[in-house]
């Protein structure tokens, strides 16, 4: 696997503003096969913004954007082909079945009906769903939803993946396996973007560790190399140190003075 070769995600001083309120403050940033890449930071950093750049859901900034080589910014749109997606909230269609909304979005990614269909069925029954698969999504649990997304991300086998807080309602099992669905991945040269506020599941699965604060990346490699930094502890201790925030015990103990009526 040539991990560092020619880099599959490349940013240049990217820049984003809404208005008046400035986002994104200059993220420059190369991603390459095989990385698995723990993107955290506090609500607000620029975490979704960065990923919705690249996924060509947000056109106007500035700065460069290389996908695969291209810069996005040229209107070609055939790099989405090869790209999955698990958004933190998804709006899923509730009236279709697993089977119809699977197909569907297979068939979105160019593959024919009974390919899309034969994958899906067989990662359902994967993932203990093999008996819904024709039930309408509207009948799902949040976990049994969230399952459904992550196959849909895995169907037309993509290079590159964005997950934003995938496993939300997940049931510990389906977790287990989901680490191992990253961890096989990245050994078939898969180029992985995980967004979480799950700090020991970023810490444990992220080749690489890129933490953004105020849109600007403050951190930037593996877990081991934030801890030689003279930073030490777990990756939430470090997230803390980075971003200033320590306030965290006193204002739960404050919290729970106010439940208790003290």
């Amino acid at each position: 696997m040539e991990l560092y070769s020619n880099p599959v995600i490349s940013m240049r001083n990217l820049q984003k503003s809404f208005g008046t309120k400035k986002v994104l403050k200059g993220i420059d940033l190369d991603i390459h096969k095989g990385e698995i890449i723990g993107y955290i930071g506090p609500n607000g950093a620029g975490k979704s913004t960065t990923v919705k750049i690249m996924l060509g859901l947000i056109e106007e900034y500035t700065g460069e954007v290389r996908i695969f080589g291209d810069d996005i910014s040229n209107g070609n749109v055939q790099y989405k082909k090869r790209i999955g997606y698990v958004p933190e909230t998804a709006e899923i269609y509730d009236n279709l079945t697993g089977r119809e909304y699977l197909t569907f979005i297979g068939e979105l990614y160019g593959l024919d009906y009974d390919e899309a269909d034969e994958k899906a069925k067989k990662m359902m029954e994967l993932f203990g769903l093999k008996n819904v698969y024709d039930s309408r999504i509207s009948s799902y649990s949040k976990g049994m939803r969230q399952k459904v997304l992550v196959i849909s991300s895995l169907l037309n086998d993509p290079d590159i993946l964005f997950f934003d807080e995938p496993l939300s309602g997940m049931d510990a099992n389906s977790v287990m396996v989901f680490k191992e669905i990253l961890a096989e991945l990245k050994t078939q040269g898969k180029t992985i973007f995980y967004s979480s506020h799950i700090m020991e599941v970023v810490e444990k699965i992220s080749s690489r560790i890129i933490l953004i604060d105020d849109g600007r990346i403050v951190a930037d490699g593996s877990f081991d190399e934030l801890k030689e930094k003279s930073m030490d502890g777990s990756l939430e201790e470090i997230f803390n140190e980075l971003t200033g925030f320590k306030e965290h015990k006193q204002i739960a103990e404050e919290i729970v003075s106010i439940v208790q009526g003290v």
